[in-house]
């Protein structure tokens, strides 16, 4: 069995029951975290629905979060679902927005393990994030 994802009638991911579950309870810990409501959902009759409006204000506020936590043992656990919303967008025809995700004008950094370094630094964690997205989205049937 699976569940179905999709905006209108473009499905965009197909994953298996357990797959699914474990997502959506994903991003129920992340929109508690980021105080904001993901576009996903509700369910109904085994195919989740997305705002694409709400999907794009989820998409960069995660990204944002994201690069701004640096702290490891926060920033390992969370890149696989990061990387998994941004071939959710990708498959969407969402563009997420990298350059407020690579500045520190919304807070500045959180969580932090030991300094960040300027400049190429911003470049090489958007490659490495856009990298992994490429990779996975090769393996989630849509």
């Amino acid at each position: 069995m699976s569940q179905c994802y999709g905006i209108g009638e473009e499905t965009v991911r197909n994953p298996s029951n357990g797959a699914s579950r474990l997502f959506i309870s994903q991003v129920s810990v992340y929109q508690t975290e980021m105080g904001l409501q993901s576009g996903i959902g509700p369910m109904r009759a085994d195919e989740w629905q997305i705002d694409p409006d709400a999907f794009k204000e989820f998409g960069d506020a995660l990204l944002a979060w994201h690069r701004r936590t640096t702290y490891e043992v926060m920033a390992a656990p969370s890149e696989g679902f990061v990387v998994t919303m941004l071939v959710l967008a990708e498959r969407a025809g969402i563009e997420v927005n990298w350059q407020s995700a690579g500045s520190a004008e919304d807070g500045g950094l959180k969580d932090v393990q030991v300094p960040a370094a300027p400049g190429s630094a911003e470049a090489a964690w958007m490659a490495a994030l856009q990298h992994r997205a490429r990779e996975l989205g090769r393996f989630m049937a849509a």
